[in-house]
């Protein structure tokens, strides 16, 4: 298709949402939950997974044996904003990876349209965002991006290129919030978080992170300020960006309440292995296991070197596709082998932030398996689904409140998926 004609079919859009978002009445469709385990990877698109056969275990085994969405939408780029809107129904006015100022209280909120700052005219890395609270509206997601990785034609179609959404009146909460409220739990296992916390940190290699001074040890190992493991991103780890979790940060820990890392007590590992889940459980594997790849200047694997396919399966990394597929293997295995998995209703959601940038024609759709210990599966779906359906469906199962995008009308419960 040539560019004119997409662009015809972009002004024909369809501009989803109203102009009042915020928090509502509990959605419908699917039955109460006990646990959610919630995968997100990373950067690929729905043709550069799906039957990849770099990807054995998810495409012969999972996808069969669960249920699958085939007209699931990221929302918009980059990747935080994409994490923010899979949990908290909006992108609160923060339109790109930049950390978060954590503790601040001065700082001028980002819910509000002059708050919005993207990578292409603030700067990757600057200004810091401001921690996420308070009420106030967040930005509008066009039908096709021009501001991140693109500065013009053809551009990046922001969902499926026919739908958009309107600046809507938005709270500063997450679905950890609301978990918190009625006296749910939550926690996001952040793969290679460092055993001092999130507090500050950008990147981290499990270990050493970029506001620590390197040991001798790691001098010798050849870690510098400034070139690491970039296994850990703060971009990967949402809740950390809310005002209400910073709120909890312990000085004497540098932690922040309900991330941890895969290992430790309080890891994925163990809380598996005891069964001691919350209910609600958001996984991130690092960069070289969610098939982000890139993971530092200089110290990267070829297996774990980025890839921009183009859409295509023939362009991917093949061991950075392996690493990924292993690593849902690893953990969907853990989690169906835990004691929690065996007691009451539960769902493992797996899902991609966004595609690798690849501009239109393509769209921004993106594999989603939905696999449940109770109901139907082998089923699919052709309903159009987002993140803000994935979550709105979450909120059903758990008898929340819709919050924000999640409360459109024009937000579809994914209810055949979770049957």
């Amino acid at each position: 298709m040539k560019f004119a004609a997409v662009a015809l079919a972009l002004l024909a859009g369809t501009s989803l949402g109203t102009a009042f978002a915020d928090e509502g009445p509990s959605p419908h469709g699917v039955g109460p939950l006990n646990h959610v385990f919630y995968i997100m990877m990373e950067n690929h698109g729905y043709a550069e997974v799906l039957g990849n056969p770099d990807m054995p275990w998810l495409n012969t085994v999972e996808i069969p044996n669960a249920n699958l969405a085939t007209n699931y939408f990221a929302v918009a780029h980059p990747s935080q904003t994409n994490y923010l809107e899979a949990i908290g129904g909006s992108n609160f006015g923060i339109l790109n990876d930049n950390t978060s100022n954590f503790g601040s209280t001065t700082c001028v909120s980002t819910l509000t349209p002059a708050g919005a700052t993207d990578e292409s005219s603030a700067g990757k890395g600057t200004p810091l965002n401001c921690p996420i609270a308070g009420t106030g509206v967040d930005t509008a997601t066009p039908l096709i991006d021009y501001s991140n990785e693109t500065s013009g034609p053809p551009g990046d179609i922001e969902i499926d290129g026919v739908h958009s959404y309107k600046s809507a009146s938005t709270v500063g909460k997450s679905i950890g919030d609301q978990l918190n409220a009625v006296n749910l739990t939550w926690k996001t296992y952040q793969e290679s978080l460092p055993s001092t916390g999130a507090w500050g940190v950008t990147t981290a290699d499990g270990q050493f992170t970029n506001i620590a001074t390197p040991t001798a040890d790691e001098l010798a190992q050849g870690e510098t300020y400034g070139k690491i493991g970039k296994l850990y991103r703060m971009k990967h780890n949402p809740f950390a960006a809310f005002a209400s979790v910073q709120a909890g940060y312990d000085p004497t820990t540098g932690k922040m309440p309900g991330i941890a890392s895969y290992e430790g007590t309080d890891g994925l590992w163990a809380d598996l292995a005891t069964g001691k889940v919350p209910n609600f459980s958001f996984i991130v594997p690092n960069q070289c296991h969610d098939q982000h790849g890139g993971t530092s200047s200089g110290l990267s694997y070829p297996w774990c070197t980025g890839d921009s396919p183009g859409g295509l399966q023939s362009g991917t990394n093949a061991g950075l596709m392996q690493s990924g597929d292993i690593a849902l293997k690893d953990i969907v295995t853990a989690i169906k082998a835990s004691p929690a998995w065996k007691k009451g209703r539960n769902a493992i959601v797996i899902t991609w932030d966004e595609n690798d940038y690849t501009t239109a024609p393509i769209t921004n759709q993106v594999v989603t398996v939905v696999d449940t210990n109770y109901g139907s599966h082998g089923m699919t779906s052709g309903k159009f689904y987002t993140h803000f359906s994935l979550l709105k469906s979450i909120e059903s199962g758990f008898g929340l409140p819709c919050l924000n995008h999640a409360c459109d009308a024009s937000t579809a419960v994914m209810s055949d998926l979770f049957h």
